[in-house]
């Protein structure tokens, strides 16, 4: 029996990957920050896929501690994991800054999955799919130093740009764990899954009658989302890379964070602001 992880499966479309998964016999480790949404989620589980087995771990993934400690938890639970896979993710639309001194979403959408992958490393046997954005359009530039640590404010239509930013560093970190998995058989992947009615902007006090237009326009089906996660964590068809909910088709990580050398900067970087909080 096949081992996922996922995180940010309780809505959105990490819930939907994680029944697609069940469905397909796997057994599911739940990273999710309130027990009662994990809870919820596995017993729906076990109604689309009785007896699929389950195990949940509460962690806040605003805080690299409580990211590294489930990490931990987990690596001590299973003895290996086929597929890690990195789904939850914010879009916040004023700046909010952590416990650590980090931005909320560069926190959730970028460190967490960082601090995580490589709590696990040493467990992971198959495959880490990262759930990117083709949002990193949007970000323009990178200097990984600075942006990493940006707390300033922004306005709703400017947090797009710091959204783009973070997903753009999802980008450059699963490329960058490519080379430095090289040799292992470990397939480092990510994603763009389209637009998708999936709550990611439930901020925005307009979002849920918003969705109810769409979904019944059928626009932004988040199945369509959940499936490109899915045939990234299962395909074997599908290596390292980057791509499209469009076929999977294969995408270039934008210009800014392209080059290998900018991409280990932002590795080493983040590596040594996570030692820093971690002190």
């Amino acid at each position: 029996m096949s081992t996922a992880v996922i995180t940010g499966a309780t809505n959105g479309l990490g819930r939907l990957v994680a029944l697609d998964l069940a469905r397909q016999g796997f057994r599911l480790g739940i990273v999710a920050r309130s027990p009662e949404k994990a809870d919820s989620v596995m017993q729906e589980i076990q109604t689309v896929a009785p007896g699929t087995r389950t195990k949940a771990f509460v962690a806040d993934l605003t805080s690299v501690r409580e990211v590294a400690r489930a990490g931990r938890e987990i690596a001590e639970y299973y003895p290996a994991i086929d597929v890690l896979i990195n789904n939850a993710g914010l879009h916040a639309f004023s700046a909010r800054v952590t416990a650590d001194g980090v931005d909320e979403m560069t926190a959730v959408n970028y460190l967490a999955p960082w601090v995580l992958t490589n709590s696990l490393l040493g467990t992971v046997t198959g495959r880490v799919v990262t759930v990117a954005s083709q949002a990193a359009l949007q970000a323009g530039s990178i200097d990984p130093g600075r942006d990493l640590t940006r707390t300033d404010e922004y306005t709703r239509r400017g947090s797009m740009a710091r959204y783009g930013r973070t997903k753009l560093m999802d980008i450059m970190f699963s490329e960058e764990l490519v080379r430095r998995l090289a040799g292992t058989g470990v397939v480092s992947n990510c994603c763009d899954p389209g637009f998708n009615t999936s709550g990611i902007g439930r901020e925005l006090p307009f979002a849920k009658p918003l969705a109810r237009i769409l979904n019944t326009f059928r626009i932004g089906d988040p199945r369509r989302g959940a499936g490109i996660i899915t045939r990234l964590a299962t395909d074997p068809a599908i290596g390292d890379g980057y791509f499209s909910v469009k076929n999977a088709a294969r995408l270039e990580c934008p210009e800014a964070g392209r080059s290998a050398a900018v991409q280990r900067e932002l590795w080493e970087a983040t590596a040594e602001l996570i030692g820093n909080l971690g002190r």
